[in-house]
């Protein structure tokens, strides 16, 4: 021991001894557990999806909380036009919404109050910025959104086009946005049958997009998020090739959102691939 001493050239540092903090101190709130995965899938030559994720945790208050932005955006206009307005969406909303909700926490001091503009008006002025944005830099192209903002277990969705939000609970799959197509609208007017849809000549003509307007109606939605519960953003790609049913039993047989994304992806490429596929999932978990 001397040795080390004289090596060191100063008395050794008592050993440092960790504290056990009791259980019943520790946060025990929701996590957000997220998998995340986009596939060309088997027919296209391109993948014009674009997604995003964040996921952090946030405190206020003396109390942690989850906070995550996730987004889905499928391009469509050829040329790689599609790829373009996705991409362009995706960049264009994310960094709005992280301006108005994420930044300010990394940028103000601890006695800051932080001011926060309405959730629903941040998103949508930001999907109305994307909108203006794709038509000036591709004015043939255009894209869906869907869009969820998480803070504890609040989801604040924002939905153009026909990507899907779902919100999966006890094993049961709920549709959360509605499609801005026109086969939607024929069904719900009653004038074709659900079943009649896949092979629909006109299944994939939307009524609204990004980029195909100059004044665009977002659809929003504020949804609460139950403990264990699954939020799931898709692509068309995904839920036009595997129904409902069996898209909850692979999130409910997965041992992770991630392996949940992958089997999603695999499932879709084995009944056809015909498009491309993407798939967010968000746990809440507790």
């Amino acid at each position: 021991m001397e040795f080390i001493r004289r090596l060191l050239g100063k008395e050794a540092e008592p050993p440092v001894t960790e504290e056990i903090v009791p259980e019943e101190l520790l946060d025990t709130g929701p996590t957000l557990v997220v998998g995340q995965a986009s596939h060309i899938g088997r027919v296209r030559k391109r993948n014009e999806d674009a997604y995003f994720t964040l996921q952090a945790t946030l405190s206020r208050n003396g109390e942690t909380f989850p906070f995550g932005l996730f987004l889905v955006a499928d391009g469509m206009g050829g040329h790689k036009g599609g790829e373009l307005a996705s991409a362009l969406t995706a960049r264009v909303v994310a960094e709005a919404v992280l301006r108005e909700f994420y930044l300010p926490w990394l940028t103000s001091g601890v006695e800051d109050v932080i001011p926060q503009r309405p959730i629903n008006e941040v998103i949508l002025e930001a999907a109305n910025e994307a909108n203006l944005a794709v038509q000036r830099v591709a004015p043939e192209a255009g894209t869906t959104l869907t869009f969820a903002l998480i803070q504890g277990t609040n989801a604040y969705i924002a939905h153009v086009g026909d990507s899907r939000a779902y919100l999966i609970r006890q094993g049961r799959l709920e549709q959360i946005t509605q499609d801005h197509s026109l086969l939607a609208r024929l069904i719900e007017l009653g004038q074709i049958l659900p079943e009649e849809a896949a092979s629909h000549p006109q299944r994939n003509v939307l009524y609204k997009a990004i980029g195909q307007g100059g004044t665009l109606e977002v659809d929003f939605y504020l949804k609460s998020l139950p403990t264990n519960s699954y939020l799931l953003l898709c692509s068309d790609g995904l839920w036009g090739l595997i129904n409902e049913e069996h898209m909850a039993a692979i999130v409910r047989e997965s041992p992770t959102p991630q392996e949940a994304c992958r089997k999603l992806v695999h499932e879709a490429n084995l009944q056809g691939g015909e498009d491309n596929i993407t798939v967010i999932l968000v746990q809440i978990k507790g």
